[in-house]
């Protein structure tokens, strides 16, 4: 008995969306609703290459489909049918956005707002107001400038690059097992849209020290004040900027 070409393409619909679902009923562990929606989606657009192939199969497949609108004597069916339709797609389009799952109360940021102030190395620095010390040798003196650029390199590859990378891509050794994963500090849309005293904030206080905004995720930064001097912070900034040719934003420009 052949079974009509309408009927094979239900069936095999059926069959490979029960495959999809196989895993959620059998070992716990279900797919997303939203991936099976997008797999059937190209299985059934597979399906119908696979049965339009030739004109004979094609014409056998959506024979109902044009009797339904042709034929006078279904005109009965065929107002049912469209009425239908539309609403069995808005019951589908509501399921999928009523999923019952509040969304979170705020968004992570992930440059995240610093403090007004911040208190280290036994004094208070106002970070609107904080400029890095060592930049003014840049035009005062450019060969000293250059030496605290090596010695700020010096201290990024004993202490930074093992999660930031040896090219400051953020492509360090431990980086696959962090999450959020290490900062890159190359291109033009990460450190070049920031201020020094940013940087200086964050590397001082660290995942620690970052405001709630900055979650669900926990940064693995550590807090470097305990371990790094104030003047080795700024080096490193400088070293930063120079070695991905940045230059840091500040007010006014």
């Amino acid at each position: 008995m052949k079974i009509p070409k309408p009927l094979q393409f239900i069936m095999l619909a059926v069959v490979f969306y029960g495959l999809l679902k196989i895993p959620g009923l059998l070992l716990g562990n279900p797919i997303p609703q939203s991936v099976i929606f997008m797999y059937m989606l190209f299985i059934v657009i597979t399906i119908l290459l696979v049965m339009t192939s030739t004109d004979e199969s094609a014409k056998e497949l959506f024979s109902p489909i044009r009797a339904l609108v042709e034929d006078p004597s279904k005109k009965f069916l065929r107002n049912i049918v469209f009425a239908a339709v539309p609403l069995l797609a808005g019951y589908a389009a509501y399921g999928f956005t009523d999923t019952g799952v509040e969304p979170p109360s705020g968004l992570r940021s992930v440059h995240p707002a610093p403090p007004e102030a911040l208190k280290a190395y036994g004094k208070t620095f106002v970070l609107s107001a904080l400029e890095n010390p060592l930049r003014r040798l840049e035009k005062e003196n450019p060969d000293g400038f250059r030496k605290l650029v090596e010695e700020g390199g010096e201290v990024y590859f004993r202490d930074c690059f093992f999660c930031h990378g040896s090219k400051l891509d953020g492509g360090g050794h431990y980086a696959h097992a962090m999450s959020p994963p290490p900062l890159s500090f190359k291109g033009s849309d990460t450190i070049a849209q920031l201020q020094e005293s940013y940087l200086f904030w964050r590397i001082v206080k660290g995942g620690p020290g970052l405001p709630r905004e900055a979650g669900p995720s926990e940064s693995s930064m550590p807090a470097w004040e305990d371990k790094l001097a104030e003047d080795e912070v700024w080096k490193v900034v400088l070293f930063l900027y120079d070695y991905t040719g940045n230059r840091p934003r500040s007010w006014g420009k």
